[in-house]
């Protein structure tokens, strides 16, 4: 049986996906850039290929694949442009060309809801809204990203946009948070409004799992993908820092006061490149203060899919239940 590829094999959907697809007996061909990471994929029954997408030539697959699942990504909501271009569009170009090579016809690419973002609220966005002018680098390299994926020849592309994914081996989102909360108070702004919907790991694998078993053809290109469950950023945070056993503070503040702080930090760490991201950034005060969040009916109708894991399911599965 021919292989699946899976690139960003050694960071943490990719990761998630190559072990699951080895449980059932999957052939898998991993890639990625962390080798300790490889061998422990290896030690499971996967193949390997230790790879930098970025640096432009494919490597040689050594085998034939059935279909690729690109989850490699720079993801952050700061960085060198640069960076985010090698990665997130080079890396894409690379990807794409390694799946033609090794005779793959299908592609699921791993995007990502930040394409939607605006500085207001925005409950249940649609995959055919209109995309807003991307707020950073990152909603800038994807959405290219995305548009070289759904453009190429020869290859069936199904595109995932999961939103804020968290679980066990996430280093990312909630960890980031709880760092956050424990260099001084976050930000309450417009009295703690905004909401926004996240998906556990384990649901972004099973979304991954439903476009590789669709047939080519059958269905739209661009899915939404979250928890299914709106609910308000501040009780998010402290149902987190609860399991970690903190305490979150919070300051109210005017939302005017936060943006004009955080745009005059960004511009003051631009004006001195190799400093490292600012405290707050416009982006991510925006998160604290707007809704942002997911329709899934297009998922559910043409991929069979539907989120299984609440999200206090989520936190003690990412904690472990006794935490």
């Amino acid at each position: 049986m021919a292989a699946i590829a899976i690139t960003g094999a050694t960071g943490f959907l990719g990761g998630a996906l190559c072990r699951r697809l080895l449980a059932s007996g999957q052939p898998v061909l991993a890639l990625g850039r962390d080798p300790d990471k490889l061998a422990g994929l290896a030690a499971l029954g996967a193949s390997t290929l230790a790879h930098d997408l970025s640096g432009g030539a494919p490597p040689q697959p050594g085998q034939p694949i059935r279909a690729l699942v690109h989850c490699a990504a720079l993801s952050s909501a700061w960085g060198p442009t640069r960076a985010f271009r090698a990665a997130n569009v080079e890396g894409t170009r690379t990807a794409l060309a390694f799946a033609r090579e090794a005779g793959a016809r299908r592609f699921v690419h791993i995007s990502t809801p930040s394409l939607y973002f605006r500085f207001r609220d925005q409950p249940l966005m649609r995959e055919n809204a209109a995309l807003p002018p991307p707020v950073n680098a990152y909603a800038a390299t994807k959405g290219e990203a995305e548009r070289l994926a759904l453009a190429a020849p020869g290859l069936d592309v199904i595109v995932l946009r999961p939103r804020g994914l968290y679980g066990a081996g996430d280093t990312a989102l909630l960890p980031r948070l709880l760092r956050a909360a424990q260099s001084g108070p976050l930000p309450l702004i417009r009295g703690g409004q905004a909401e926004t919907d996240l998906t556990h790991v384990d649901d972004a694998v099973d979304a991954v799992l439903a476009a590789l078993a669709v047939l080519p053809g059958s269905v739209q290109r661009i899915f939404n993908i979250s928890g299914g469950e709106p609910l308000p950023v501040r009780a998010i945070a402290e149902a987190a820092a609860a399991k970690a056993g903190q305490t979150i503070r919070w300051r109210s503040l005017p939302g005017a006061v936060v943006f004009g702080a955080a745009r005059t930090l960004e511009c003051a760490a631009r004006l001195q490149p190799g400093q490292p991201e600012p405290r707050v950034t416009a982006y991510g005060a925006g998160l604290f203060a707007f809704t942002q969040t997911l329709d899934l009916t297009e998922a559910r109708t043409h991929l069979g899919w539907t989120p299984r894991v609440a999200f206090e399911e989520g936190l003690a599965r990412t904690f472990g239940a006794g935490a």
